[in-house]
């Protein structure tokens, strides 16, 4: 699925990115709202992740919903 997907369904694909990443909120949820750059921040500053790390994961859980 492209990205254009994901941030028209972010309603519907919160759910599903809270399953993959436990450690967002659902405040995070509403402040990413859809943006894959605000995503992957999040997901740096939650688990720590390098930044090509956190594209890759954003990458492949975009890829498989």
């Amino acid at each position: 699925m492209n990205w254009d997907t994901v941030k028209g369904k972010w309603k519907q694909m919160g759910g599903s990115a809270k399953e993959k990443w436990g450690e967002l909120t659902d405040d995070d949820l509403q402040q990413i709202d859809g943006q894959r750059e605000q995503l992957v921040g999040k997901l740096q500053e939650k688990y720590g992740l390098a930044k090509d790390e956190a594209e890759r994961q954003v990458d492949d859980w975009a890829s498989k919903t």
